[in-house]
């Protein structure tokens, strides 16, 4: 039982670090100043961002389920 969510905290520690990676940054930095955040508009998938966003939620709240779980169980 114990290995098995070990396991399972382990491929949602590593789904968080991959969704979180694959994001876009929301702040531009400096093209974004001058450009005027234009690139928003014109260049972003935003569906692909909002998927991320809702998959890397997913995965760090099943994250702390199981980190709970690891606590309880030892």
């Amino acid at each position: 039982m114990k290995i098995a969510v070990i396991i399972v905290h382990i491929l949602l520690a590593l789904g968080v670090i991959v969704t979180v990676l694959l994001q876009s940054g929301k702040s531009a930095g400096l093209s974004g100043a001058i450009a005027g955040g234009a690139d928003a508009i014109f260049g972003k998938k935003k569906g692909m961002d909002e998927f991320l966003s809702k998959l890397s939620t997913t995965f760090a709240i099943g994250f702390l389920i199981t980190s709970l779980a690891l606590s309880i169980i030892k």
